[in-house]
């Protein structure tokens, strides 16, 4: 594929400053089991290449389905008309140094390939996830789902650009609802489509599967008799996977650049930071330390190069509580004057690339979960998203949890239903009182972060340990 797009740039002929071919390949299967029924068996194909074109100091984009050089010259021709045309209502003219040159390569890791397994044997196996967490006649349904998805991009340029990357992704979901009467309550795998990783095979069929499933099962029965969340200010205690959404929407959202210059005003909104808080900022306490981080193996935004070329590298984003730079790439940095990443990503060929998070984690601490509670005369502990509500500007929010736990005298003590939480970013941020070792660390993510007109959707991923803030006001589902 290499040669053809080089090929291809070759006999373009068009008066551009720079010319690039973004060529993007993935194979999708999608397979969901309900209640032992299978539901959903699919594989799809999408190929397509985009041509970018920077003319006047402005990019113009053009895609088409199709790498025969006639189709390929046609897209190069609606970039520049679109590029030249741009350049009269020019925000800010760009140079090309935002699309810099870069060789190289990135391919995911994994031990057992995603074709290791035939679609009947996914199938006999989500079945037999389904049949492990029907504990109970009170379980009331039972889903699970597993998504693969293998991509392949070429990215060529006139300045010499050539990179090609290989992601093998293995998305996967299982839960169930419970009901007594009245009372319906759902629990799953760490929250929906939380487990989503860069891989094979390996990173779901673990050791632990089957006891996980079956706990599963288990606590969704037990919420039916739980007592309400109660209302109050007290202590809360995240596991990582809520700390996932939690970093996703209160701190990835609002350090998007493109946000801040009023780029996503009109659909995903913009965000209380302002250009002058970089450098400057307490976003929260001195124990807050937040990386943007696409190099970790196996999470499942790792890469390395973003969508136009950048070279992807570890990045404090927050460090010991302080706003230093914002999830911008090359073209926002050129406009804002600020410091970003490498985070031009896009969701598909048929997609310029536009402001992203990809992987954003929280950087461990130095306590053991049993030291994190142990302090802790009154407190809440939540695990897994259930439900989210942030305003346009990323600053109020209300998120709910699937699973919570009293904690009394340092001890994890009666199970709650319907845990929420509320707060402000920067308060909540600032009552973060203690951070957990390496050995709380997890890694989640998500396929479904949306963004830009038309939409994208995108994966991200978050890795975060165990956390306690301090003095939140926390509610049961009643309040």
């Amino acid at each position: 594929m290499m040669v053809e797009l080089l090929k291809a740039l070759a006999s373009l002929d068009i008066a551009a400053d720079w010319v690039g071919l973004r060529t993007v390949k993935s194979t999708m299967g999608s397979r969901s089991v309900r209640d032992g029924l299978p539901q959903r068996n699919g594989k799809s194909t999408t190929q397509g290449t985009m041509v970018e074109v920077l003319v006047n100091g402005q990019i113009g984009y053009g895609a088409t389905n199709s790498l025969h050089p006639d189709h390929l010259k046609r897209a190069a021709e609606t970039a520049y008309r679109q590029a030249l045309a741009a350049s009269e209502w020019a925000i800010h003219p760009l140079t090309v140094s935002v699309r810099p040159q870069v060789v190289g390569q990135y391919i995911s890791p994994f031990v057992k390939p995603l074709n290791a397994l035939s679609p009947s044997e996914i199938n006999d196996l989500l079945i037999q996830i389904c049949q492990t967490m029907k504990v109970s006649d009170r379980v009331v349904q039972t889903l699970a789902t597993a998504i693969t998805n293998e991509t392949e991009s070429w990215f060529v340029s006139s300045n010499g650009s050539e990179v090609y990357q290989k992601f093998s992704m293995l998305q996967t979901h299982y839960g169930v609802t419970a009901q007594d009467g009245g009372i319906v309550q759902q629990r799953s795998s760490n929250g929906y489509l939380a487990n989503c990783y860069q891989g094979g095979w390996e990173v779901f069929l673990s050791p632990e599967l089957w006891q996980q499933a079956k706990q599963v099962g288990e606590q969704a029965v037990e919420l039916l008799t739980a007592e309400e969340c109660p209302n109050a200010a007290t202590n809360l205690v995240l596991a990582p996977d809520q700390m996932m959404l939690q970093i996703h929407e209160s701190v990835g959202h609002p350090l998007e650049l493109d946000r801040i210059l009023g780029d996503e005003r009109n659909y995903a909104g913009g965000s209380f930071v302002k250009a002058s808080d970089f450098g400057q900022l307490s976003y929260g306490s001195a124990l807050m330390n937040i990386t943007f981080n696409p190099t970790v193996p196996g999470e499942f935004a790792s890469y390395s190069f973003d969508d136009i070329g950048a070279p992807a590298n570890r990045e404090y984003l927050i460090q010991a509580g302080k706003l230093l730079r914002g999830l911008g790439s090359l073209e926002s940095q050129a406009r804002m004057g600020k410091p970003g990443v490498a985070c031009a990503r896009a969701s598909s060929w048929n997609r310029p690339p536009i402001d992203r998070m990809a992987n954003l984690n929280l950087e461990p601490g130095t306590d053991s979960f049993t030291d994190l509670i142990g302090n802790i005369e009154h407190g809440v502990y939540m695990e897994a998203n259930r439900s989210w509500s942030i305003d346009d500007q990323r600053y109020k929010f209300q998120f709910g949890c699937e699973y919570g736990k009293l904690i009394e005298n340092g001890k994890l003590t009666k199970t709650v239903r319907n845990p929420n939480y509320r707060a402000t970013t920067p308060e909540f941020w600032h009552r973060l009182a203690r951070v957990g070792n390496e050995s709380t660390w997890q890694m989640y993510g998500t396929p479904y972060c949306g963004k830009g007109e038309p939409n994208q959707a995108i994966r991200v991923g978050h890795g975060s340990p165990t956390c306690v803030f301090a003095d939140v006001e926390v509610f049961g589902g009643g309040a």
